[in-house]
């Protein structure tokens, strides 16, 4: 289990050799890598600051998974756009996949296709989008590991797990303001379509992500507990447990306000069970 955090590229190796000697942290979600898919030398630096196979949960680089440039500064004239590059697979495996091979192959636990949020026309039906995301995964080399990310609930259906479990990519247990909780999740058939999984407590749900940034800065320590959360990971470590499934549990620091204190505490819960 382990916390999400930016990893900036200045001083990588020392700020990663720390956060991998703490005993609860036995992965890391690389977030930046959405943004930007990080470079060979950057993933070699990672590399050389982790112990041998420690895994990390690479995020995907939006320019692949956004259906519509959105109004970040980054995309300039773009923004607001039709985004000629959702879902192409071409791309994933040139600027993604290539330097992952190249340099970080050891530590890519696995990689998150997170899906934002479409509205209006852009959000398709659920068997398109099925259809859509089958195409897509077909193209995907076999040997990587894979999850999705869902950010419209509507289309948490089971046309959507069935995509997933063909292909054996994980389904994404994320709780975020427009998501059912995880534990809603948890009582979907069809959420363990792989031999891993993953869960991301990334915000109380119904709470909008600027919010919690004001409430929770410097994010100094736990500000707000939640236990339903904190009862749905220990679920979900249970299920996955009995499964005999590998899961990998990451924290933001927008959850409860400290992403170690959300994670010791539910080290320290499952350890009292």
């Amino acid at each position: 289990m382990s916390t999400i955090r930016r990893i900036a590229v200045p001083q990588p190796a020392k700020r990663l050799e720390e956060y991998a000697r703490y005993p609860l942290f036995r992965t890391v979600g690389i977030d930046s890598a959405f943004y930007e898919p990080p470079s060979e030398a950057v993933l070699a630096a990672y590399a050389s600051a982790l112990p041998p196979g420690f895994p990390c949960v690479s995020k995907v680089w939006d320019r692949i998974t956004a259906k519509r440039f959105n109004q970040d500064r980054r995309w300039g004239n773009l923004a607001g756009l039709r985004n000629p590059d959702f879902l192409n697979a071409d791309l994933f495996k040139e600027a993604v996949l290539g330097p992952y091979s190249r340099a970080f192959r050891d530590h890519a636990g696995c990689f998150v296709f997170e899906f934002q949020a479409m509205r209006g026309k852009d959000v398709p039906a659920a068997g398109e989008w099925a259809a859509q995301l089958d195409r897509f995964l077909q193209e995907l080399p076999r040997e990587w590991r894979y999850a999705v990310e869902l950010r419209n609930p509507e289309l948490l259906d089971p046309e959507h797990g069935a995509v997933l479990a063909r292909h054996r990519v994980a389904h994404v247990f994320n709780s975020w303001t427009e998501m059912p909780p995880i534990g809603a999740q948890l009582d979907l058939p069809w959420v363990f379509p792989a031999d891993f999984t993953v869960a991301r407590a990334l915000l109380r749900p119904g709470r909008a992500y600027a919010d919690a940034v004001k409430l929770f800065e410097p994010y100094d320590r736990v500000r707000e507990p939640l236990p339903e959360l904190r009862q749905d990971l220990l679920r979900l470590i249970a299920e996955a447990t009995r499964r005999r499934l590998e899961a990998m549990i990451l924290a933001n620091n927008r959850a409860e306000g400290n992403a170690p204190g959300t994670i010791r505490a539910v080290a320290q819960a499952l350890a009292e069970r």
